[in-house]
């Protein structure tokens, strides 16, 4: 078909055609963004922790004043904890994840250097964490009852004591030593020692999602035995997960039977926990869903309605090229290039404001850069939809007879 009479009807209706190519430019930009946004929350969303979820459970501890004995008391809750029917193991930690604390250090491969290698989230944890938390050693070992340090001696004022060995997740060893075996690698983070790395483990997500989307899993664990006035988190992994609220009744009548003078501020699955945590990304994209269906209806609409006008003034044009001949294909595919080359460039120009958009998120809100593979993807949305919004309109134009069109004025 030749374009040079659709360029020119296109000429004599500039108004409507820059208003549909505006309007497929914007839903371009918008809706390649949005769909960019929505992979994001459900990779956050379905991103493997490390942990397992499964079958931990968690007793958050609240003491009522303060409490001298509190690490000798820690020690014999665990006692109970692990005797309990069905418990694996327990532990406590600072932090745990899905909770939005914020223990974090940065790391630095020399000492001297002003500006940090990284962030990363610090997990203090004795020789039960690894196997409490169901994380998964794949390289170097785990703490011995001789690296572990007590909270109590770090915490003293002026305390030169600190730890000398951390457990790192894969992740983090790879962005620091990319390439390299990090067993024996030493970094400085905690104290003026440097810390060597004696182990690695496959995931360990952080609490929370500082440091944006790629510094998920920057972790450290380090060797530190935490009584429960830090964090209150008693960590619990049982061996059936169709026990785990019994389990947390069990836990809470021993911890409240072994001080009275303590609070049960919170108890929970680690799968409650996540889903918590991430309502507000699941929420956020089923919102971008549905500005991306607004928009395509909105986009839609827009064409159905400039379509069908532009057959009503044009009948009698229609009309004159059925009687010299058109056949009613030619009149269909006339009305589905016209919106293809509006679509196109309605396209090309929704492509460089969608790179606008990404940059500006970019700079907000720490966003990665828009991989390229959403543009074909925006763009075969859009070409599909002006395909089947003009269908319609372009049908109709080529069922009028060319008789009809002729008389009509």
């Amino acid at each position: 078909m030749e374009l040079r009479p659709i360029l020119s009807t296109l000429r004599r209706h500039k108004t409507a055609a820059s208003l549909i190519v505006l309007e497929i430019a914007l839903s371009c930009a918008i809706i390649c963004n949005a769909l960019f946004l929505i992979s994001e929350r459900l990779e956050a969303i379905n991103r493997t922790s490390g942990f397992d979820e499964q079958h931990i459970v968690r007793v958050q501890v609240g003491g009522i004043g303060t409490d001298e004995n509190a690490g000798a008391l820690t020690q014999s809750d665990l006692v109970a904890l692990r005797s309990l029917p069905g418990v694996k193991n327990a532990t406590t930690t600072n932090q745990v994840p899905f909770n939005n604390s914020s223990w974090n250090s940065s790391i630095n491969l020399t000492k001297e250097q002003t500006h940090q290698n990284l962030n990363a989230t610090v997990y203090m944890g004795d020789v039960q964490f690894l196997d409490t938390m169901g994380l998964k050693l794949v390289a170097g070992r785990n703490f011995t009852a001789d690296d572990i340090v007590a909270w109590e001696e770090l915490d003293k004022p002026n305390s030169k004591v600190q730890p000398h060995v951390a457990i790192l997740s894969k992740a983090t060893a790879d962005k620091l030593w990319p390439g390299e075996n990090p067993i024996g690698k030493q970094y400085y983070s905690w104290g003026d020692d440097p810390t060597r790395v004696v182990g690695i483990v496959e995931h360990m997500i952080r609490p929370n999602n500082n440091g944006g989307f790629g510094a998920f899993e920057y972790s450290q664990l380090l060797p530190v035995r935490t009584p429960y006035t830090i964090g209150g988190n008693y960590q619990i992994r049982i061996a059936d997960a169709s026990q785990r609220q019994a389990t947390l009744d069990a836990a809470e009548k021993v911890l409240l039977g072994n001080a009275n003078n303590r609070l049960i501020v919170e108890k929970q699955t680690m799968e409650e926990m996540r889903s918590e945590f991430f309502r507000g990304d699941r929420s956020m994209a089923w919102m971008l869903v549905a500005v991306c269906v607004a928009l395509l209806v909105v986009t839609a609409l827009g064409i159905v309605g400039l379509a069908s006008f532009w057959v009503q003034q044009r009948t009698r044009q229609i009309g004159v090229r059925r009687a010299l001949g058109a056949t009613k294909g030619q009149i269909l595919r006339y009305f589905q290039t016209e919106n293809f080359l509006l679509a196109t460039l309605g396209i090309f120009l929704g492509m460089v404001l969608a790179f606008g958009i990404n940059q500006l998120l970019m700079g907000k809100y720490e966003l990665p850069r828009l991989p390229l593979m959403y543009l074909p993807v925006g763009a075969l949305v859009l070409w599909l939809l002006g395909q089947i919004s003009v269908f319609g309109p372009a049908r109709k134009a080529a069922a009028v007879p060319p008789a009809v069109a002729t008389r009509s004025v």
